[in-house]
């Protein structure tokens, strides 16, 4: 005989997901709820907004990496609950974190000896490594500014006006003048010329850009270090040179093996580089290598004695994860120079590929350089029709995430849309991705063509003086009626 027992009020685990009040109310945004609810609708409820974001892969946008390795994503996990910082509690990543900078330091050509040790640290990404960087040059500035007995209130660095926006942040953060190189129309680096010219007493380095965000490009970086050994010996300086080498670090020794760049340059004293855009790591992880200790101010190394062992540190941020350090390491293995040199030489390869495509349409113009990172910067021939942001938000119809900007002074009257060619940005996107550019092209052209700027001037124009006109008939009107008002009050009174 089978017994039933009867259940008595509602249980939500007999309930489909979607079935169940906790997704069948909306839930506080700003305020923590009062009542907890089910592990499986809360992550539900996050899970559905998410799907509103776009696909990382299709964020051409980004040179951050969006694939990794199953095997890596095994080890991220695992090393997720790990604070970096602890090194007594965690030597092996501390390790890893340590050959990653030796790696990386012989990488970049550091005179380093057979047994000695690269100085450099893991950080957060390029932003950190940049104000790391910084304020070792300011540091090393100051001290023989105090030592020459010469004030040293007025730091200052020269870059171009196409570096990244953690430049300015340094330069406020910390209170240094940031001297810019203006771009010119065609000319969208810095020219080193230009940059020796502004060098003075004050300028505690120049910053030369690796893989321009706006375009690619490569800085020549050979030629602003002979300029400024020939201002140095001309003028007493010792001004040296930073390179930001967040994009292309990863991508010049192993395309470019010839160009100097790194440190077989003298004046080259640091060198930063994003781990996460083509070191082939998702976000999180930066690194900042310099030429020798003696660039690195002993006085903003921390020793701290912190959960039983002495830990010397120089970074902006203190805890923080060890997957990314972890997965870094397990790039630099993995892959070794063969394998990086073959996923760039393909991410090159793709980028020739949309290139070409994109000139087939005749409607282009390219803005990147052949050499440099792997990405296609283009523009309009004809944007008088239609601009690069109307293209830029058709191509959101079809997933694509692809950015139109205009280029910083003095070529702000540049418009360009960028495709960032990462490692899982296949031949077959490159040729899709041509096909949607076409489509939205033949779409735009059926639809009418957007007012010119100039005669967008004149309207606006045309628009204010009618407006004038009619207060001005307003004000007649009202002054009409306040004469008559007058007339008739005298006539009674």
């Amino acid at each position: 005989m089978v017994l039933s027992h009867g259940v008595g009020g509602s249980d939500e685990s007999v309930h489909s997901t979607f079935a169940s009040r906790y997704v069948r109310t909306s839930l506080p945004r700003y305020r923590m709820p009062e009542q907890s609810i089910p592990k499986e609708a809360a992550y539900q409820i996050i899970n559905d907004e998410l799907m509103l974001d776009g696909n990382p892969r299709l964020n051409l946008a980004s040179f951050v990496t969006t694939w990794m390795e199953p095997e890596c994503d095994k080890l991220i996990q695992a090393s997720v609950n790990k604070n970096y910082v602890d090194m007594d509690e965690y030597p092996v990543t501390t390790e890893l974190q340590n050959r990653c900078v030796n790696m990386i330091a012989h990488l970049f050509n550091a005179p380093l000896g057979d047994a000695e040790t690269a100085v450099g640290v893991g950080t957060v990404g390029s932003s950190e490594a940049i104000m790391l960087a910084g304020l070792a040059f300011k540091r090393r500035w100051q001290n023989k500014m105090k030592a020459a007995g010469k004030p040293c209130d007025k730091p200052n660095i020269v870059t171009g006006a196409n570096v990244q926006v953690c430049w300015e942040k340094f330069a406020r953060y910390f209170e240094v003048e940031l001297k810019e190189v203006k771009l010119s129309d065609g000319y969208y680096v810095m020219d080193p010329q230009k940059a020796v010219d502004m060098v003075d007493e004050n300028t505690i380095c120049v910053a030369a850009i690796l893989g321009s965000t706006l375009n690619g490009e490569f800085e020549d970086v050979k030629l602003l270090n002979d300029l400024l050994t020939k201002k140095n010996a001309e003028t007493g300086w010792d001004t040296p040179i930073h390179v930001d080498a967040a994009s292309g670090g990863f991508i010049a020794p192993f395309l470019y093996p010839e160009l100097e760049w790194d440190f077989r340059l003298p004046l080259v004293k640091s060198i930063n580089v994003s781990g996460h855009k083509y070191g082939l790591v998702y976000a999180g992880i930066g690194w900042c290598i310099w030429r020798t200790k003696v660039d690195l101010p002993e006085e903003l190394i921390f020793h701290i004695n912190y959960l039983g062992a002495d830990q010397p540190t120089f970074t902006l941020n203190f805890s923080k994860g060890s997957s990314q350090v972890i997965a870094q390491y397990y790039q630099l293995i993995r892959l070794g120079f063969e394998g990086y040199k073959n996923i760039m030489e393909n991410c090159q390869e793709n980028a020739t590929v949309l290139k070409q495509g994109l000139e087939k349409t005749g409607k282009f113009n390219i803005v990147s350089k052949d050499n440099g990172v792997p990405l296609v910067a283009f523009s309009l021939k004809d944007s008088s029709r239609h601009s690069e942001f109307e293209i830029s938000d058709f191509l959101r119809r079809f997933g694509w995430i692809v950015p139109a900007y205009t280029m910083p002074p003095d070529a702000q009257h540049v418009t360009v849309l960028r495709v960032v060619i990462r490692e899982d940005f296949s031949r077959t996107l490159a040729e899709r991705l041509v096909l949607d550019i076409e489509k939205v092209l033949h779409e735009l052209d059926a639809l009418p063509a957007r007012v010119p700027s100039g005669d967008l001037a004149a309207l606006a124009a045309a628009e204010s003086s009618e407006r004038e006109m009619e207060k001005q008939r307003q004000v007649i009107s009202l002054w009409k009626r306040a004469v008559l008002a007058k007339k008739k009050t005298n006539g009674v009174c």
